[in-house]
């Protein structure tokens, strides 16, 4: 065979790409055929934000794009074109309204056709997944009531204005893992998909704990993916899955890492005080669970320069760090960094630099920022995901339940680790929201050494995210327990001499 034929057979075994429509006619062709992304997603079995994120300019590629290049096709034939309206009302004047608002329908619930995608009208009554009655609507695919004055045992809370910013209902619906439907009751446990996804591993491995806890950690991922989904539903904020993202949250090399400082500490008293004392090496729970409430950027990041900072956005900044003259007692807050110069940080490191210069501390200059990449933020994004996946944790400490405890831990603790540049979750790119979460984790871990030493406490080790050693009575500082707000003890051991000479006498050495 001849070198040209080789290429000739090469060529007829690849299987071209098939082509897919612009970004805004993909949204717009399931828009006008009136389905949902959850409907979408579920056919070509994917979650809603990964259609989401095809439908704002990522592209998918192999089987998924054969797929999903088929049903636009298959769309785009069934539609007719959209119909000219009438002289008059094309020509009339029509009032302005930020699409992302809902329209409040009579009663103080929201209206079906209220611009949320995944309301759809049911041919007829199904149960109501909040309260068990008829309802003639559907959300994401599970029925129920859009006016909350209409679904029994989901009063509005007194107070609460009949129209709501951050959900279409006086309950959301409750989270579904791995593809299950669980219809969730009134004033049931916010823990009750994970419990019910636990329950079923158990009961596929015969009992066996340790089977159970590797299957549920396995399917880490896309089960904390579906669970933010279900979070998300009814949020006032879109989430931009796939944004473009500047060259510095790149990675240099196929194995190297990008130009962003997490700030991460590693730091040991350089002296300690005369005599032998009693260290505790204290253990921050749920570190990075805490953490998930940080301000992160909604949308794409925006190219800004000069010493200017907006608390209304967040990203990543070159700025260059103040000297710090307190490495005596307390760890430099941008943690250990051999070079001079800028460099770029997080918005956590940004913010505890800045707060660290105010007047209340006084412990700094302020930071010099020469150029941001920054998006309009906030700081409750990612909170109903964190607070579903606390009270899931709380509710596993308290039963003695380790499986839910170590599977609760991987969603999230792999959730903020697969987000950025991962093979193993496709769905969300944001290197930007992992940097921010894991440098937030590294503030939070700061602010307690702070908090440590302004409490007469010997600050002597500041560790990774969750490692704080002092001297000193520390329970009159930190509440001991397993609880995101509480300690643990995770060591106890002896640093310095014992006195010598007459101020020994007594002395007994216990250890």
């Amino acid at each position: 065979m001849s070198d040209f034929d080789a290429i000739d057979s090469l060529l007829a075994s690849l299987t071209p790409q098939p082509a897919l429509p612009e970004a805004q006619v993909r949204r717009d062709l399931r828009e006008r055929a009136g389905l949902s992304k959850a409907q979408v997603a579920r056919t070509l079995g994917v979650s809603p934000s990964t259609v989401a994120g095809w439908e704002t300019g990522r592209d998918p590629s192999g089987e998924l794009r054969t797929k999903y290049a088929y049903l636009l096709d298959g769309l785009a034939a069934k539609l007719v074109p959209l119909s000219t309206p009438p002289a008059d009302e094309a020509t009339a004047p029509r009032p302005e309204r930020d699409e992302s608002t809902p329209v409040p329908a009579a009663g103080g619930g929201l209206a079906a056709d209220d611009g949320m995608d995944d309301i759809e009208a049911l041919a007829s009554p199904e149960p109501c997944v909040l309260c068990g009655q008829p309802a003639h609507h559907q959300v994401a695919g599970f029925p129920q009531h859009l006016d909350p004055a209409q679904c029994a045992g989901t009063a509005p809370v007194p107070g609460t204005p009949a129209k709501r910013s951050e959900g279409r209902t006086a309950k959301p619906v409750k989270a579904v893992l791995a593809g299950r439907r669980v219809r969730a009751a009134s004033g049931a446990d916010p823990s009750g998909p994970i419990a019910a996804a636990v329950a079923e591993a158990l009961e596929a491995h015969g009992g066996d704990v340790e089977a159970a806890t590797a299957s549920l950690v396995k399917r880490a991922i896309p089960d904390a993916m579906a669970l933010l989904d279900e979070t998300r539903r009814g949020g006032r904020y879109a989430v931009v899955a796939h944004p473009w993202i500047p060259d510095i949250l790149r990675k240099q090399s196929a194995r190297g890492a990008d130009q962003i400082w997490e700030a991460r500490p590693k730091w040991g008293r350089p002296e300690l005080p005369a005599g032998r004392g009693e260290v505790t090496a204290l253990d921050i729970n749920g570190a990075y669970l805490s953490a998930l409430k940080t301000h992160l950027p909604l949308g794409q990041l925006e190219h800004t320069v000069g010493n200017v900072h907006d608390r209304r956005r967040a990203g990543v900044h070159l700025i260059t760090p103040p000297a710090w003259e307190h490495g005596a007692y307390l760890p430099n807050p941008i943690g250990n960094r051999d070079e001079p110069g800028p460099l770029w940080v997080t918005e956590p490191t940004l913010r505890l630099l800045l707060r660290l210069s105010g007047p209340k501390y006084a412990l700094c200059e302020p930071p010099e920022i020469h150029e941001s990449f920054t998006s309009g933020a906030t700081e409750s994004l990612l909170e109903k995901f964190r607070i579903t996946l606390k009270d899931a944790r709380d509710t596993a400490i308290a039963g003695g339940d380790e499986v839910t405890l170590e599977y609760v831990k991987a969603m999230y603790s792999k959730f903020v680790s697969t987000m950025g540049e991962s093979n193993y979750n496709r769905e969300l790119y944001r290197p930007d929201w992992m940097h921010l979460i894991r440098s937030q984790a590294f503030a939070n871990l700061w602010a307690k050494a702070l908090k440590a030493h302004d409490a007469g406490l010997t600050v002597v080790r500041v560790m990774g995210t969750d490692e704080l050693h002092v001297i000193g009575d520390w329970r009159r500082v930190f509440p001991e327990g397993r609880g995101v707000f509480e300690v643990k003890v995770k060591d106890v051991y002896t640093v310095g001499t014992a006195p010598t000479g007459p101020a020994a006498a007594g002395h007994t050495d216990e250890n």
